[in-house]
């Protein structure tokens, strides 16, 4: 899909500020704020934007401790892949989960509220879930980057 120079701004501004008025968007591209919402509509129904979020401060709400989960299933199998890929998706604490080469199968970004936190959901969540061989775990120390911004 090709963006023409407009669109590549309004989508810069969008990530940067969702919540920032047409009016205030069409003064930034110099365009009536009709061209803006139009703009708008059609990156939504094209599937280019695909949700609005408020993103939160995890030390604000008790959840600073971050972890990097690799997990290694017994088999390949379609049936085991698909289990597991069901199963993780259900856990609330895995923010973020990929499907990866290399030695392991799935990297998981885990969020909770301290080490005792994630030792109650490694031995009473993850490690419940059939088919998985085994995990090795990451702890973040500092987090040096995080974006949520897409360059266009």
């Amino acid at each position: 899909m090709s963006f023409d120079i407009i669109d590549k701004k309004l989508l810069t501004y969008l990530q940067t500020d969702c919540k920032q008025t047409n009016k205030e968007l069409s003064n930034k591209l110099n365009l009536s704020v009709t061209a803006v919402y139009e703009r708008i509509k059609k990156l939504e129904n094209q599937g280019v934007i695909s949700n609005y979020v408020a993103l939160v401060k995890k030390e604000k709400v008790e959840k600073s401790f971050v972890a990097f989960c690799h997990i290694k299933l017994i088999q390949h199998t379609q049936d085991y892949v698909v289990k597991f890929e069901k199963e993780v998706a259900n856990l609330v604490e895995v923010m973020e989960c990929y499907h990866i080469s290399g030695d392991y199968d799935y990297l998981l970004k885990v969020i909770v509220e301290d080490m005792e936190a994630f030792r109650e959901f490694m031995v009473n969540k993850l490690t419940s879930i059939n088919h998985i061989g085994s995990t090795h775990s990451m702890f973040v120390i500092n987090e040096v980057k995080h974006g949520t911004a897409i360059n266009i």
